[in-house]
């Protein structure tokens, strides 16, 4: 609680009028100023009595004003989401109110504090939007209310509502537009043109459920008649892998493009692709190295992206450096099962040694796809008009770079090796075309 502006004026205008008997001693010594300190007094008086009064009354109101938060399930990082505000007044007159909410500091909010005038038994809903800046949990506490009192002398500040926490997601609404609409038709939405074809084999292996994908000639009409929903022949050519996920958190992935950090990017990627990957049957599994390092064993099942989703949402990079040969021993000794290794990371020229080691175990036993995140700015330095010696060198170093690691993929390549390499927003497109090209060509 606090003095409104109303009563701070009040107390200003009768302290300026305390400081004319004083001037008129000053001026007129004879003169008798006990009248004009007699109004002083009552004045100042009233005003204490106004006050006191208001605040007996207003003070019995407060428990008539309430507020509840609604939130979503989760939030999804770098997209605006609606929270709501349901304010109610039970008092038998309008109220001024001011409301704000005590956010999360990982998000940025919009459209709050809100002044609102609350008309006499009624309620009204407020939204407003906050937009994710950073993944984990975010944690609401208390609704804020500033509220007049019933002779605008006081402001009363009360909390009201629960604090709530909130899963904060890497952006899975692409992932939810992928059920809307169908795998096939937000893949050519999103460029990716190679699309698998599964059950061409002849050797009979057994029903399961259709599959987006499945030819036509493939459903046991039989079988779909006694089970009330599409079932497919499935033939001995059709090969649902293990593909494991193996996701750097190491130093390189802190840098940013954009408001979303590469290592954002990275996991926006691996969700897409894990995503694709379980709608075609496969297993998706995952494990990282450079800081926090998690285990997920390979999990099937469409439903199967919220267990990947609650395993990276709170997951961030680090400032160790990436020990690619120590990730791949670690992998080889937890996952036995030939699969399809997918690397997710960001090459430096520095690293040639200690990743061919790294990759040619792992290569031993599995297949490799590295899905290489390359910096935007390169791209665009290179670009850039040559015009002073500065920009000359600029120019050099960024060339230089570039080639040496054109060279190590180069390298990669030879060993069997298979690449996604591409900006940061472009990422999933590519892994997700070389995953599907390998699924054309049978080799997973």
């Amino acid at each position: 609680m606090r003095p409104g502006k109303q009563l701070l004026i009040l107390l200003a205008a009768c302290t300026a009028i305390s400081v004319i008997p004083v001037a008129i001693r000053l001026f007129l010594p004879g003169f008798n100023v006990t009248l004009l300190s007699g109004i002083w007094w009552t004045l100042l008086s009233l005003i204490f009595c106004a006050a006191l009064l208001d605040y007996i009354i207003s003070r019995k109101d407060l428990e008539k004003i309430q507020c509840e938060r609604t939130t979503p399930g989760s939030l999804a990082l770098g997209v605006n989401n609606i929270i709501n505000l349901i304010v109610k007044n039970d008092l038998l007159r309008p109220v001024h109110l001011t409301i704000t909410d005590q956010y999360p500091d990982q998000v940025d909010a919009f459209n709050i504090p809100r002044p609102l005038v609350l008309g006499a038994s009624s309620k009204a809903d407020i939204e407003y939007s906050v937009k994710p800046v950073k993944r984990g949990d975010a944690h609401f506490g208390f609704i804020c209310i500033r509220l007049l009192s019933r002779l605008n002398l006081w402001q009363f500040n009360i909390k009201r509502g629960a604090s709530d926490s909130v899963k904060v997601y890497p952006n899975f609404r692409s992932i939810t537009q992928f059920k809307t609409l169908g795998l096939n038709q937000h893949i050519g939405q999103m460029g990716i043109h190679v699309k698998q074809r599964r059950g061409q084999g002849l050797n009979f292996h057994q029903l399961r459920e259709f599959r987006e994908g499945d030819s036509i000639n493939q459903i046991d009409w039989n079988a779909t008649a006694r089970f009330q929903k599409p079932i497919a022949r499935e033939y001995q050519d059709e090969k649902d892998q293990d593909v494991i996920f193996l996701l750097d958190c190491g130093r390189r992935m802190y840098a940013h493009d954009g408001q979303l950090s590469h290592f954002d990017h990275v996991l926006n990627a691996f969700l897409l692709t894990s995503h694709v990957a379980l709608r075609q049957g496969d297993a998706v599994g995952l494990m990282t190295f450079a800081g926090t390092e998690r285990w997920v064993s390979p999990i099937k099942g469409q439903h199967s992206i919220n267990t990947l989703l609650n395993q990276v949402y709170d997951l961030h990079s680090s400032t160790d450096t990436s020990d690619f040969s120590q990730a791949a021993q670690r992998l080889i000794n937890t996952h036995r099962k030939r699969s399809l290794v997918v690397i997710l990371t960001n090459l430096h020229e520095e690293d040639s040694d200690d990743i061919k080691a790294g990759i040619k175990l792992i290569s031993s036993k599995h297949l490799v796809i590295v899905a290489n995140l390359r910096e935007k700015f390169l791209d665009e330095n290179i670009k850039k008009e040559v015009h002073s010696f500065e920009s000359a060198l600029n120019y050099s170093g960024t060339l230089s770079f570039i080639i040496k690691r054109n060279q190590l993929l180069g390298v990669l390549r030879k060993q069997g090796v298979f690449i996604a390499d591409s900006v940061p927003h472009l990422l999933h497109i590519n892994l997700i075309n070389e995953y599907l090209a390998l699924k054309r060509r049978g080799q997973i």
